[in-house]
């Protein structure tokens, strides 16, 4: 009995620090946040998601993808969570894939992170005049001379502002990059955006070669973004089509545990870090610590005391 108690005790108390990762400077935490996260096969038994609402012209093949629109004209569908994204910090990583038969193209598809969801409209597929932020991956050029496309931006909606589509959103463009390759990549095809509220906004692109990331924009002063948002996806296709496929959605809410003296600035280049301080005794490593110690003396006292009341049982029996 001793032994079954206190193992239940210790799988549990790792089940829970297993819950928890950092990176190689041991100052970030991550915590999967399950409301946020899509992966195969995307549906329950009744063919519903718990956590996401989609519609529009969206098709879920439950062994592959979540196709936003097919290679077809006049198409749009989206995806949105169903409860709001609440962390201060977070991450989002996205596999998706755009690819069809057609040497024209378009239109593309974005990632919303808004007060609006599953609102359709012309922003691919999404309602215009949002609140939050956007991210748009362009695969078709309407009038921007210089830039080469496919295209990904990042516009701060304030409610008000319109999506300029014939410029491709060049006025309201927060940052950007140009991503050449990112259809029929021959790798799967992601994006990583994170967030530290008041500290940093970066998006990371994958699609040359596999655990290769390419810094799309860094910046050191980040939007605000409203404290209640949902997480979404839209696509949509003109006379010229795609077919979009989302094929996973990865949400952790971070934890700073230390300091940086450094700060990003906004532009394109090389991510650059700085090491941080060890965390403290206040950190989350002494937190699960104390967790486990705390159970594993329970645990004890629970064995001991069962153990005692028998031996007592027995004495009076006798």
């Amino acid at each position: 009995m001793r032994f079954t108690a206190l193992s239940a005790l210790w799988l549990a108390a790792t089940t829970a620090w297993g819950a928890v990762n950092r990176d190689d400077e041991g100052n970030i935490r991550t915590i999967s946040l399950r409301t946020h996260t899509l992966k195969q096969p995307y549906l329950d038994s009744d063919m519903q998601s718990r956590w996401y609402d989609f519609g529009g012209d969206t098709i879920i093949r439950t062994d592959s993808y979540i196709r936003l629109t097919s290679d077809r004209p006049s198409q749009t569908g989206w995806l949105f969570s169903r409860v709001p994204l609440t962390a201060t910090n977070w991450e989002i990583t996205v596999e998706f894939k755009i690819h069809g038969k057609n040497q024209l193209y378009g239109d593309g598809f974005a990632m919303w992170i808004t007060k609006e969801r599953g609102q359709r409209g012309p922003v691919f597929g999404h309602a215009d005049n949002f609140e939050g932020l956007g991210i748009f991956v362009d695969t078709y050029k309407n009038n921007r001379p210089g830039v080469v496309f496919p295209y990904v931006m990042a516009m701060v909606g304030d409610g008000k502002t319109s999506y300029n589509k014939d410029n491709d959103g060049k006025d309201t463009e927060f940052a950007g990059c140009s991503a050449r390759g990112i259809r029929h990549s021959n790798v799967p095809s992601k994006l990583r955006l994170t967030y530290f509220q008041d500290k940093s906004l970066k998006l990371e692109l994958q699609y040359k070669s596999e655990d290769e990331w390419q810094l799309c924009f860094e910046t050191g002063e980040p939007p605000a973004i409203p404290s209640v948002t949902y997480l979404g996806f839209s696509a949509e296709t003109g006379e010229l089509s795609d077919n979009h496929d989302i094929i996973s959605i990865d949400a952790k809410n971070l934890y700073v545990t230390g300091s940086s003296s450094s700060k990003p600035t906004p532009g394109r280049g090389s991510v650059k870090s700085t090491p941080q301080k060890e965390a403290s005794g206040g950190s989350w490593t002494w937190f699960f610590l104390k967790i486990i110690f705390f159970a594993l003396v329970v645990g004890g006292s629970y064995v001991g005391y069962t153990a005692w009341r028998a031996n007592s049982k027995r004495s009076h029996r006798f």
